[in-house]
């Protein structure tokens, strides 16, 4: 395969992910409350499980194998702040912000698991809680609740830099990367990256490509591709000029 034909695929992939993450940002509306960490707490009180903690549950299944994969593909709070991010150009700082996401994965665990105990427990599963008739945006008001949330995600992202809220908040990503930590303990099949060092020049396409501001080159450099903000998205395995970076099924 020549290496024009490599870069219209890899160019290719990128358009169809940023794509899915337009759609998943237009279907908002209907989508919100599936996603929403408030819903499950809310169904939690009455003992009934949620559709958002539905899939919840199904995304720590699915990071067993795919990492944080419905992040970079599939999730519209991140698309939201890929399609912000002419206006945000630093990048999150290591140190105690990337910790703090995992701080709040356990209180909003320990809470939902209270909360339905306070309930009795699982009494029911309602898929379609919170929503009218499956749609989650149902009125002004909602709408204004959702709008401020989306504001609320940007000031974060703003500030802190790319994806800040994906780095610093959500408390989804703490249980994808506990999945994550899981098979890495195990060692079976999954996607991820890898690289050949010896084939990077250092141009630094991969870390300028990455939506959330990770040292990829860095990475590359020290063989460890393996990081728990990666979102699995693609980019940096296709920005590399050289094919430095694969993108596949890895077994280490």
């Amino acid at each position: 395969m020549t290496e024009n034909t490599e870069t219209k695929k890899a160019s290719s992939r990128q358009n169809i992910r940023k794509w899915i993450l337009i759609l998943s940002f237009i279907l908002i509306p209907v989508t919100i409350f599936y996603i929403s960490p408030i819903i499950p707490m809310m169904g939690a009180g009455e003992g009934i499980a949620s559709g958002s903690l539905l899939l919840y549950i199904t995304l720590f299944i699915l990071s067993l194998v795919v990492a944080r994969l419905w992040c970079g593909w599939l999730c519209p709070m991140g698309a939201w702040q890929e399609i912000c991010s002419p206006v945000i150009k630093g990048t999150v700082k290591e140190g105690w912000r990337n910790w703090l996401k995992y701080g709040i994965t356990a209180i909003w665990l320990g809470m939902l698991g209270f909360t339905f105990f306070q309930a009795g427990g699982i009494r029911s599963v309602d898929p379609f809680y919170g929503t009218v008739n499956g749609i989650s945006i149902s009125s002004v008001q909602v709408l204004m609740i959702v709008g401020m949330i989306f504001l609320f995600i940007f000031i974060i992202a703003f500030i802190t830099g790319k994806r800040g809220t994906c780095h610093v908040f959500c408390p989804i990503a703490g249980i994808m990367v506990a999945g994550r930590k899981i098979r890495n303990l195990f060692h079976w099949p999954a996607l991820g990256l890898s690289a050949d060092s010896s084939r990077c020049i250092d141009c630094r396409k991969c870390s300028k490509e990455c939506p959330m501001g990770l040292d990829v080159n860095g990475m590359v450099r020290k063989d460890e591709m393996e990081n728990a903000d990666c979102i699995l998205c693609a980019s940096c395995a296709d920005a590399c000029p050289k094919g430095a970076i694969t993108y596949g099924i890895v077994r280490r």
